[in-house]
């Protein structure tokens, strides 16, 4: 479990990584609304009542108890002026003999290619294993998706392995890479930093 009183909050240069509230509704709305066509490829198919008020009400009450339990941290990247970019999640927390988690994110498209998700994958990471004490961290991505797969490169992920129909993005079963970075990878700065 997370020991800490108050919600977690990650800074950055530029922007703060925090749970989402339920003021941020119209914000992410907005920001999914208008990055739609850049979204879907990489992602699982929108479940009708996707931006619906109710949907959105349980994702904050989802990613609360995660956080609390210690199963998951779903952040929102806040830029400092309040805009809201797009969200990262370590999530599948696993402890004891494997200390490990899973990285996924999202930018909106406007938000794309500033260098925002390098930043907060540098901090959250940076946080996970400093303060949570995780060893792995994994990612994955489709292999089409230059960008991401740039991304984590960048940011000090190495390349893994291939994993055939991993999971149903875009409405059908897709093919993985397989990307993960070690505590002892990092030398307790930030990756992505240089």
């Amino acid at each position: 479990m997370f020991a800490r009183r108050r919600p977690l909050r990650l800074e950055t240069e530029r922007m703060v990584l925090r749970l989402p509230a339920h003021a941020d509704f119209g914000p992410w709305v907005e920001l999914r609304v208008e990055s739609r066509a850049f979204l879907t490829p990489w992602e699982p198919v929108w479940a009708l009542d996707h931006l619906s008020r109710k949907s959105f009400t349980n994702r904050v009450y989802w990613a609360q108890r995660a956080s609390r339990n210690g199963t998951s941290l779903p952040l929102f990247l806040i830029r400092h002026d309040g805009q809201l970019l797009g969200a990262i999640t370590l999530d599948n927390i696993r402890r004891g003999p494997a200390q490990s988690a899973t990285i996924g994110y999202w930018i909106g498209q406007r938000f794309a290619r500033h260098g925002y998700m390098r930043e907060a994958i540098g901090a959250l990471t940076h946080y996970a294993f400093t303060q949570l004490d995780l060893s792995r961290i994994e990612a994955a991505c489709l292999p089409h998706n230059v960008a991401s797969v740039a991304l984590l490169e960048k940011v000090g992920f190495r390349r893994e392995g291939y994993a055939r129909e991993y999971l149903q993005i875009a409405g059908r079963w897709q093919d993985h890479l397989l990307f993960a970075i070690l505590a002892h990878d990092v030398r307790g700065e930030p990756i992505g930093a240089s």
